[in-house]
């Protein structure tokens, strides 16, 4: 099968598997996402959402939330540019990066449609090189996702080139069963918090 017939068919399977499992999700941990936006809110000043400028496929810009896990008026850049990055963590901030759990609230972006479960994590919108990287290897065609093949092959430590790397090899592999594959081994890294900076 062709890649743009393969990408065709693993798209309609990847939407059914991304809502219906999302919608599971979502109704088993409505009381734990409602828990940590109140301990955001309790331990920092501010919202207990951060929404931030991500891009999404072929390079269109869309609204990401996280559990704001930084305090208001930190600098908006990846976070590995911010010179000691623990100093704008919030009282919770480092806890909820480590377990990942500040990504929960990005299963409205899967319900919505403007992510996946895995795929490659959603560029800010002033990482031009990363941006860039991408959409020259064909990339930027794929839906970002809130995991993906270069998350469970690194994380935090890869450099650009690397992870683009992946990503282009997660293009040209991509399937239902490989995105099964990826959600598992990221929850197994998610445990043993492998692989994360900050």
């Amino acid at each position: 099968m062709q890649l743009g017939q393969r990408m065709l068919f693993n798209c309609s399977s990847k939407r059914v598997f991304d809502v219906v499992f999302s919608m599971v999700l979502s109704a088993i941990l409505v009381t734990p996402v409602a828990m940590i936006f109140i301990l955001v809110r309790l331990t920092s000043s501010g919202p207990g959402l951060y929404w931030s400028d991500r891009v999404g496929r072929n390079n269109v810009l869309f609204k990401m939330p996280k559990f704001r896990s930084m305090q208001i008026g930190t600098p908006v850049v990846a976070t590995h540019l911010l010179n000691n990055p623990d100093a704008y963590l919030t009282p919770i901030g480092s806890f909820l990066r480590k377990s990942s759990l500040d990504e929960l609230p990005q299963l409205w972006n899967i319900i919505k449609g403007d992510m996946s479960f895995v795929g490659p994590r959603p560029a800010l919108f002033n990482q031009a090189d990363l941006i860039e990287l991408r959409t020259r290897c064909g990339v930027h065609h794929l839906m970002p996702g809130l995991t993906g093949w270069a998350q469970i092959n690194g994380r935090d430590e890869l450099p650009i080139p690397d992870k683009v790397a992946l990503d282009v090899e997660y293009l040209h592999r991509q399937s239902l069963w490989l995105d099964v594959k990826i959600i598992f081994l990221t929850a197994l890294k998610v445990i043993r918090r492998d692989g994360i900076v900050h």
